[in-house]
């Protein structure tokens, strides 16, 4: 877990503000920042992050948001189908062919299977030496990309402040429900610098602490003092007049109740 006695610099700012998406959403986790460290990169700044286990991408992202900083570089990413998806390597043969997919259950036909990974975001070969995932609060410095876990309620307020960001566009979720940590929550808004929601996948739910009542979305962490700009607006009315459930229960009080009602 960080603490004070971690060597991890923070930039006050990133603590601040994540307090605020906290306070606004009432997440019960911390949102996680996410940096894809290219070769150039200084790695100085996460000098602190654990780098010595062997993870899943989704598995650096459940530690994260439960408070530790993690640094995973190619060899350590333990998941063929993330490594790939980052550059790091490529798919073997039979998740290539859809193949495992079968195996997995996860879909019937292998030629569903390939083409779920022939149309699936990655980043180019090469361009990328390690990714590293923190609690935003215990930023270094600028995340890349900024990773929100939690209830659903919660994150279609965080879509909606997007909406208000965007000036009412509407908002467009992308997945093949296959890599939604790794792809839908943080490569789709890196490559294509927007908000992306997922329902999460097989992988991220068998591999994580990741609950049946919670799902994932990620966006470009420049985009990330609008967003929580419009959420504390939001939550002047919006959040709490929608969470009080005044029609419903409206509805509820006029109804008979099953004693009182006619034969």
């Amino acid at each position: 877990m960080i603490d004070d006695s971690d060597p991890i610099p923070t930039d006050n700012r990133w603590t601040q503000t994540s307090a605020r998406l906290i306070a606004a959403l009432d997440l019960p986790t911390q949102p996680v920042g996410v940096w894809l460290l290219r070769p150039a990169d200084d790695p100085a700044p996460f000098a602190g992050f654990d780098a010595t286990a062997s993870l899943r991408f989704c598995q650096a992202l459940m530690r994260a948001r439960r408070g530790e900083a993690v640094l995973v570089q190619p060899a350590r990413l333990a998941c063929p189908a993330a490594a790939r998806a980052f550059g790091f390597r490529a798919l073997p043969p039979a998740l290539e062919s859809g193949e495992a997919l079968v195996g997995f259950g996860i879909v019937s036909d292998a030629a569903t299977g390939r083409t779920m990974f022939e149309g699936m975001p990655r980043i180019a070969p090469g361009r990328l030496a390690a990714v590293a995932a923190a609690p935003l609060a215990a930023a270094p410095r600028s995340p890349d990309v900024i990773v929100v876990e939690g209830p659903p309620e919660a994150l279609m307020w965080l879509a909606l402040a997007d909406l208000n960001r965007a000036e009412g566009v509407r908002r467009h979720g992308d997945t093949a429900v296959l890599q939604a940590t790794c792809v839908d929550a943080t490569i789709v808004p890196y490559l294509e610098q927007r908000l992306n929601f997922s329902l999460g996948c097989y992988g991220c739910r068998e591999a994580t602490d990741l609950g049946p009542e919670e799902t994932v979305l990620g966006f470009p962490a420049e985009h990330l003092d609008a967003l929580v700009d419009a959420l504390e607006r939001l939550r002047t009315t919006a959040i709490p007049r929608s969470r009080a459930k005044k029609p419903c229960e409206a509805l509820v009080r006029a109804r008979p109740s099953a004693g009182n009602r006619a034969p």
